[in-house]
């Protein structure tokens, strides 16, 4: 995990408790969103993945504000958007979640395999553009 996070942080200029939060936001998405069977295999590969997940799904809180939760509401409240928002809720600009998540899925082919890492690109609607 430290070298993703050092990655993540060269990549991206984010403080390590920013990019900390960012990527266990990301492993929690991919948790509740992607094929389970890849995405444990992922979590596999990452050594303190699952922690990282954990605190992220105690972090947070009920409901969304601001601009981004209306318009999360709006479409449904789901998906790659509502991951946008947390990511910028946590401190991460729009400028840098692109380089954050191809950061992170490059690690995880690196360490998993494109095996891994393609069905759980393909399996969510928008991730993408992210990756």
């Amino acid at each position: 995990m430290e070298e993703l996070l050092a990655r993540v942080c060269a990549r991206t200029g984010l403080d390590a408790a920013t990019a900390q939060t960012a990527i266990g936001h990301i492993l929690s998405f991919l948790q509740k969103e992607g094929p389970q069977p890849q995405v444990g295999q992922l979590m596999a590969a990452l050594p303190g993945s699952e922690d990282l997940a954990a605190q992220s799904d105690a972090g947070e809180s009920s409901g969304g504000g601001g601009l981004m939760g209306m318009l999360g509401g709006m479409l449904g409240g789901g998906g790659v958007m509502a991951l946008g928002q947390k990511l910028m809720s946590a401190g991460v600009p729009m400028g840098q979640m692109q380089p954050l998540g191809q950061e992170l899925f490059a690690v995880g082919r690196e360490k998993a395999g494109e095996d891994v890492m393609g069905p759980i690109v393909g399996s969510i609607p928008g991730l993408n553009q992210f990756v």
